[in-house]
C-alpha cells in the first residue's frame, strides 16, 4: 500500500478510495438508508430523502446497480407492475457500515439551529 519517492510516504489504499467516493457521493448514503430502512419504491425513496430530484434519485439508483449494491424487481404485475429497489448480499454487507457512521454522525455532527424553535 506504501508507494511513493518521500520515505514514510502512504498512499491511499485504491479500493478504500473507491468505495468512499461511491458510497460517499451526494444523496448516495441517504438512498441506501432509505432502502435499508424498508423504502423500496422509487416514490418511497423520493420522500425518505428530502430535496433529492427524481433525476439524481434515478442516477444514483443506476450507479447503485451498476456496481452491485442494489437490484431492481418488478413489483406486481401487468401494467400495475412497479419496479423496487432491494439490496444485494454485497448492498447488505454496507448495513455496519452505514451503522457506523450514523454512530458518528451522532456523537460529532452539529446541526444547524433551526430558526422556527424557541
Amino acid at each position: 500500500m506504501s508507494e511513493g519517492s518521500g520515505a514514510g510516504v502512504h498512499q491511499v489504499c485504491e479500493r478504500f478510495h473507491a468505495a468512499i467516493e461511491l458510497i460517499g457521493g451526494r444523496w448516495t448514503g441517504a438512498i441506501l438508508r432509505a432502502v435499508f430502512t424498508g423504502q423500496h419504491r422509487f416514490a418511497h425513496i423520493r420522500a425518505a430523502v428530502p430535496g433529492l430530484s427524481d433525476t439524481m434519485l434515478a442516477q444514483r439508483l443506476r450507479t447503485l446497480e451498476a456496481h452491485g449494491l442494489l437490484e431492481r424487481r418488478a413489483a406486481g404485475t401487468g401494467s400495475a407492475a412497479q419496479p423496487e429497489y432491494h439490496l444485494t448480499r454485497k448492498g447488505e454487507e454496507l448495513g455496519p457500515v452505514l451503522d457506523a457512521v450514523i454512530a458518528w454522525s451522532h456523537r460529532w455532527i452539529t446541526l444547524p439551529a433551526d430558526p422556527s424553535g424557541p
